[in-house]
């Protein structure tokens, strides 16, 4: 059985020994390169490192079919050191951990253009069922990972596990929730955004940046390529199929759509800017287990889709950076303006909206999840009269939630649950129909998660939060150290578990729970478990 929580040793292991066999050449499949003859192919090199130093990962599972994905990189951090040439990379997918019974191979061409990155589309898999996979390119082999295809559709599924992750600033602390989460029995993970930050060198941290802010596709793919070379990052995507989706550290910080939230030149400049979103999206491609339908073009690339687990839970996963309007009343957390409440203003685009709509009509799921990036629910973060709220958050486009909160009201769907992340802290709220009315209906449940790392330490509460809570009648739970969510699913209920770190900024921080939370099928509320 494959062991995620020893991915350092695998990996210095696989180093110590490519350093023995790399005068033999890494690539000798002149018979493979043959096959793709309309293609220049490197037949044969020397790489002058381990080439699968960034791992391997999974994502995306349907029921017959899952995405696992590699990129050859020998020198991860002076662009991946690889020629500009397309390299054959075979891969096998088996149904144990050994790998000794292979039910899927081929052949696939790690090309410069995509940073010799590789996504296979397995087809032909067996439903909800555990596979094992690796590439081989010459005398290497990944390490193996191990992930899932989904239930048939509308197939009765009793339970569905996963864990929920976001904010993972590499400068600020130690990835460790990931050593634990490997460890966790989930059939999924989901992220839902600032997989990477965008900014230069900071001395505050236990661990740095490689480089000033990014800017260039170079940049973008380096500043990836060193978040991936952690060991537990690697061995929590090993471990299970992932859906991703990004939010705003992945281009620049708060960004809308094609607008720059930075004062100085050149991102003012619109088409600059879009130049800058095109090459973040690309480096964001390159570097996740998405399907192809995903491959941007240009400064566009589709990422809200929706996927479904038998008839328990369908994820319909959103994009609220793409398609927004600017930030209200100049961004930041303050008053309401009246841009604030203009019925113009959205935070995910009028098509995007429509479909979410159209999905959650005729959903014939027990759960509908909303896997998104940042919270829903309203947070006055002012004690007493008046209120302030953070305007890059559905709090800033308040025409954007009333719609939502409508929908849900008429038309009812069943059981919908948002997940968030964003703000670097654990939140349990209610999803109400009018927030400053507490007595109004109860129309779903929000989860949001903590940060993997942003933030460093964090502490169990703050004195600032803890005096606008009772202001906050739907907000139920409140945490602001590091750590994740992980859910577990029935027919009847919705259970969430936040798990809390003791500290991130050693790498022997230690994982406990916090506190649970259950949601019957049927009564959105909240309740403590």
């Amino acid at each position: 059985m494959v062991d995620y929580r020893n991915f350092e040793q695998f990996l210095h292991s696989r180093m110590k020994r490519r350093n023995l066999i790399i005068g033999a050449g890494a690539l000798s499949g002149l018979a493979i390169a043959n096959q793709f003859s309309s293609q220049r192919a490197i037949a044969k090199s020397r790489f002058s490192n381990y080439p699968f130093t960034l791992g391997v990962a999974s994502g995306e599972p349907y029921p017959t079919s899952v995405v696992i994905w590699t990129r050859l990189a020998p020198e991860p951090l002076n662009g991946g050191g690889m020629p500009p040439v397309n390299v054959p990379i075979r891969w096998e997918v088996g149904t144990d951990p050994d790998m000794r019974r292979v039910v899927s191979r081929g052949t696939v061409l790690a090309a410069p253009q995509l940073a010799h990155s590789v996504r296979v589309v397995v087809e032909g898999l067996q439903s909800d069922t555990w596979y094992w996979y690796r590439f081989l390119v010459g005398q290497d082999s990944s390490p193996i990972g191990r992930t899932r295809t989904a239930p048939l559709a509308n197939s009765y599924l009793s339970k569905f596990n996963f864990g929920l992750v976001s904010c993972q600033n590499y400068q600020q602390g130690f990835y460790t929730a990931y050593k634990y989460l490997a460890q966790e029995d989930l059939d999924l993970v989901v992220h839902v955004g600032d997989y990477i930050y965008e900014g230069g060198i900071s001395d505050n941290g236990p661990r740095q940046h490689n480089g000033s802010e990014i800017f260039t596709l170079e940049d973008y793919r380096n500043r990836h390529a060193l978040y991936k070379t952690d060991t537990n990052l690697q061995a929590a995507h090993a471990a299970f199929p992932w859906i991703v989706t990004w939010d705003d550290h992945e281009v620049e910080n708060n960004y809308a759509n094609d607008i720059s939230q930075v004062d100085t030149e050149p991102d003012q400049d619109r088409a600059i800017f879009l130049q800058r979103r095109a090459i973040a999206y690309q480096a964001y491609y390159e570097h996740m287990p998405l399907r192809p339908f995903s491959r941007p073009v240009g400064p566009d690339m589709q990422l809200y889709r929706r996927l479904s687990f038998g008839n328990l839970a369908t994820f319909h996963v959103l994009d609220t950076r793409q398609y927004r309007t600017d930030q209200p009343c100049g961004d930041g957390t303050k008053e309401r303006c009246p841009e604030n409440l203009d019925p113009k203003a959205t935070i995910t685009g009028k098509a995007q909206e429509d479909w979410l709509f159209d999905g959650l009509n005729t959903s014939q799921s027990k759960w509908n999840v909303l896997a998104q990036q940042v919270p829903i629910a309203q947070r006055d973060t002012t004690p007493g009269p008046g209120g302030t709220y953070s305007m890059d958050k559905w709090d800033g486009y308040v025409a954007s939630r009333d719609r939502l909160m409508a929908f849900l009201g008429q038309r009812k769907p069943s059981n919908p649950v948002s997940l968030a992340g964003d703000v670097h802290s654990h939140w349990a709220m209610n999803l109400k129909a009018n927030f400053d009315q507490p007595e109004s209906a109860t129309l779903g449940s929000e989860f949001v998660c903590s940060s993997i790392s942003s933030g460093g330490d964090g502490s169990d509460t703050t004195p600032a939060v803890e005096a606008y809570l009772p202001d906050n009648p739907h907000i139920k739970f409140f945490n602001s150290q590091r750590g994740y969510v992980r859910c577990a699913l029935t027919p009847t209920t919705w259970k969430s578990d936040y798990l809390v770190m003791s500290n991130v900024t050693t790498p022997n921080g230690t994982i406990s729970k916090r506190a649970s939370f259950v949601v019957e099928n049927g009564r959105p509320e909240i309740q403590q478990a």
